[in-house]
């Protein structure tokens, strides 16, 4: 392979070889070599139907692009430090495959678009990727959460017990943060969606060049109107960054919630021996690795979006160098995200849920209180009266080992002679959590609709999709 500077015509002096290697993004940004390919087809063709290149030169061209495509396909193209990027390695590939007639393939354009767009493309084209990964766990969790409408566990708020809900109630709340991840990432999609190609290094070009043309060929939906915005911008990737950390942050959550879980002081999950690990000195471990791993991959995401942010903050219009540091962090990010994301879907839908013990522990934890004050307040007994006379008898069954439901009804009927004998089926966990079915809530009728509205969510995905 040819291995002298494309661009090397008013240079006297010749780097050191590990300057070219601090300088070199080929170790990363081959990863992009099919869609440099792709981006080179569309610009060629694109000279051929404007008249810039004749035929006979633009169908040379072509014809070796599209056997380097199949070189790359079947693992047999090697790159070079020496020509930096994934850019000039195709170039002087297709030089040495068709000779001088290559050099021709770079009219009208710079590096600079076509970094743009090799970079808009490979987002573009995973995103369809992640956004079916997400939607797959959201389809697990609907079906888990079925199963478990009525399967009562401790609500918490500041780790204490607050509330008795709904499992099924909570394992919709992650569904509905996950919803909102895809919405984001389709979101993204339309700023991925934009042509840089043809805005040249910054000012556009003077050849007759057709962007449409290019950007139809490439499947853009859109192209950049301003040349500086289009070789400088990098708004889709930082959005990407930024989705794929919110997305990270909610799979931490439940990572963390299944890690305490699976503890023996909760007990409410087991994890399939498939997603954990042992120990190499306690032979009774059975560590939630998994879910461990998935939290804390989460920080060196968030890194790539600080990472980029920073680099962004202070670049003047339009391309730099400091650009290259762009695609690493992403790179790594989709390196993470997708097989995060398989491992997460597997290790729920083979979970089991210890009912019995989620049930339990609803018993004994005060978790009742607010049934109570509610009842009180449905007696006529103003709320805030009704949550102070609630919070003394827990204070008194905490003194004496009391619960809500065994206080006497005789007691009860001091506080008030409206008080009967149904305030101890109002105290029933599952009644507390069955009785709430305001929109959103965790009673099993709600829940049942959210489940149902989420299907449907889905289905209409599905159709789209198809």
């Amino acid at each position: 392979m040819s291995t002298h500077k494309l661009w090397g015509g008013r240079f006297q002096a010749q780097a050191e070889t590990w300057v070219d290697e601090f300088g070199a993004s080929i170790s990363f940004d081959q990863l992009m070599a099919d869609e440099d390919i792709e981006g080179s087809l569309a610009h060629v063709k694109m000279l051929k139907e404007t008249k810039i290149l004749n035929g006979s030169d633009s169908d040379q061209i072509i014809a070796g692009l599209e056997n380097i495509q199949r070189e790359l396909h079947a693992g047999k193209l090697h790159f070079t430090v020496e020509n930096e990027d994934i850019h000039m390695n195709i170039e002087s590939i297709l030089t040495d495959e068709i000779g001088p007639v290559a050099g021709k393939l770079h009219t009208g354009r710079s590096r600079n678009d076509q970094v743009a767009t090799d970079f808009h493309l490979y987002v573009k084209n995973r995103l369809p990727k992640i956004i079916d990964e997400i939607q797959t766990i959201q389809k697990t969790l609907v079906n888990l959460a079925e199963d478990n409408v009525e399967t009562i566990m401790p609500g918490y708020t500041h780790l204490q017990h607050a509330q008795p809900i709904s499992y099924g109630h909570y394992l919709m709340a992650y569904y509905s943060m996950l919803k909102r991840d895809v919405e984001r990432f389709q979101f993204n999609m339309k700023h991925a969606d934009i042509s840089p190609l043809g805005a040249a290094a910054l000012a556009g070009t003077t050849f007759p060049i057709d962007r449409e043309f290019t950007a139809k060929e490439l499947g853009f939906n859109d192209i950049y109107q301003n040349s500086l915005d289009a070789v400088s911008d990098r708004d889709f990737a930082l959005e990407f960054l930024s989705n794929a950390s919110i997305l990270m942050m909610h799979l931490s959550r439940l990572c963390e919630e299944i890690s305490m879980w699976v503890s023996y002081e909760f007990n409410y999950l087991e994890l399939s021996d498939k997603y954990t690990t042992g120990s190499s000195i306690m032979p009774q471990k059975k560590n939630p690795d998994m879910a461990e791993l998935i939290r804390g991959k989460s920080g060196r995401v968030f890194g790539h979006l600080i990472g980029l942010l920073s680099t962004m903050k202070s670049l003047p219009l339009a391309y730099n160098k400091d650009l290259q540091e762009d695609k690493e962090g992403t790179f790594d990010t989709v390196k993470t995200l997708l097989p995060a994301l398989k491992v997460f879907n597997g290790m729920i839908s083979t979970i089991k849920v210890n009912k019995d013990k989620m049930r339990h522990a609803t018993e004994n934890d005060f978790s009742n209180a607010t049934e109570l004050a509610d009842y009180l307040a449905t007696k006529g007994i103003p709320f805030r009266e009704a949550h102070g006379i609630v919070g003394q008898l827990v204070l008194k069954g905490l003194q004496n080992h009391q619960n809500l439901q065994d206080i006497s009804l005789d007691e009860y009927q001091k506080i008030s002679p409206l008080i009967d004998k149904d305030v101890y089926e109002v105290l029933k966990p599952e009644v507390a959590v069955e009785r709430r079915n305001s929109l959103g809530g965790t009673g099993f009728a709600s829940v049942k609709k959210q489940i149902q509205i989420a299907k449907e969510e889905l289905s209409e995905t599905s159709k789209i999709d198809n």
